[in-house]
């Protein structure tokens, strides 16, 4: 079994390269070797820990490395460029910052079953999946074992660990036949680097720092988000009490950020509502919105998407997210029917039967209008416009072309 690795050209060197392999290479090794320095290294031709592999103990690093003789280690200088900058840590170097790490980097191919790494071994080095398949398992108190991840191609492996200088609290083995791009190279750390390129590695290690900030606030983001009395401030926040909908605030907080071009607005206009409040009071006026709404909810639940939403007192509508034209006309005349359809207010003494109808404007965002603000209040400014005309309509709002 022979064994390669860089930094070669003195006995530490040697010993690194030797102690952080998983490769074959050009170093013959045989019974008890001594090194340059003194150091002597011992090794247990029959393998250990559970599969094929040589057990070394080099006293001066005070560590054991697993080594297989099937691994096999290989410069990474033919690697592609655009495969590194997936790694937070390298996405915002220079090409002559990226053409270094790759001078001191490796490619590792891994057999099927052979392990990457074990539980609690210090994260030396993070890992690229090129190809292959790798899973990390845990072993529980128990005794049996659960895959913790699953690693296919373009994966990044261990980077978290490695930026924080922890030890592996699970183990990873390859399911496949991988090929793995491997940082630092092995016989590397990231001081023996710095002294070497101590700018790159400067941005390398702000860029770790940047990458833990924040993975720990989307961490934290994302516990608060999924506590359910957050997620019940959340909805009181922006639900409207009386109806249901969803309050117009919550457009500038959150709709207005996921909608596509073109997405439409609806906005209705009960007609004639003033009349039914002063004779029947606003207990009626109440039910009637109740009722409204219903329609809204229910048009989104059949068609599978949308917000309805409240604008003001008596002013509600829909917005639907990549809507075209012909679907965000087809939708106003829907609400349009559906509020007629209602059933009417009966009689009550002199007081006459009060039926439905709504003012209806549209329009498709941003083909009508591209700048939010104006979009919005234009189509509220047809709505209106539409309503003191006498009602009972549908008009489409379109951002004038000035010649």
């Amino acid at each position: 079994m022979v064994f390669f690795g860089k930094g070669m050209e003195d006995s530490h060197g040697i010993a690194g390269a030797i102690g952080e392999s998983r490769f074959k290479g050009n170093i013959p090794i045989a019974g008890n070797f001594t090194l340059g320095n003194g150091e002597d290294l011992f090794y247990n031709p029959a393998g250990g820990i559970g599969h094929s592999g040589i057990l070394l103990y080099i006293p001066c690093y005070l560590s054991s490395y697993v080594i297989t003789g099937n691994n096999t280690r290989m410069s990474a200088a033919n690697i592609d460029p655009a495969l590194m900058r997936k790694s937070e840590l390298f996405s915002n170097l220079r090409q002559d910052e990226i053409d270094f790490v790759i001078s001191y980097s490796d490619t590792l191919t891994l057999p099927k079953k052979d392990l990457l790494f074990l539980s609690g071994e210090k994260a030396a080095h993070f890992y690229i999946l090129i190809s292959g398949e790798i899973h990390v398992y845990k072993q529980n108190s128990d005794g049996s074992e659960e895959v913790m991840a699953k690693f296919t191609s373009g994966d990044i492996i261990g980077e978290f660990d490695f930026v924080r200088g922890a030890e592996y609290d699970a183990y990873a083995e390859a399911t496949k036949n991988s090929h793995l791009f491997v940082f630092p190279g092995f016989g590397f750390t990231m001081d023996s680097l710095a002294q070497k390129e101590p700018h790159t590695v400067c941005n390398i290690q702000l860029n770790a720092i940047m990458t833990m900030t924040g993975r720990i606030k989307s961490t934290r983001k994302l516990i608060l988000e999924n506590m359910s009395w957050v997620k019940e401030l959340h909805r009181r926040a922006y639900e409207d009490p009386g109806t249901g909908l969803w309050k117009q605030v919550l457009i500038n907080d959150e709709i207005k950020n996921v909608l596509n071009d073109p997405s439409a607005l609806i906005m209705l206009k009960p007609d004639r509502f003033k009349i039914l409040v002063d004779s029947r009071g606003h207990s009626a006026g109440d039910e009637a919105m109740i009722r409204i709404a219903a329609i809204l909810k229910d048009f989104n639940r059949r068609h599978g998407q949308g917000w309805s939403l409240r604008f003001k007192s008596n002013e509600v509508g829909i917005i639907v997210n990549n809507c075209e034209s012909s679907s965000a006309e087809k939708a106003a005349r829907e609400l349009a029917d559906s509020i007629s359809a209602m059933d009417p207010v009966p009689a009550q003494g002199e007081i006459p039967e009060f039926t439905f109808s709504a003012t209806v404007a549209w329009a498709l965002w941003a083909n009508d209008d591209p700048e939010w603000d104006s979009f919005f209040q234009g189509t509220y400014t047809a709505l209106l416009d539409a309503w003191r005309a006498g009602g009972d309509r549908i008009v489409h709002y379109a951002k004038a072309v000035t010649p």
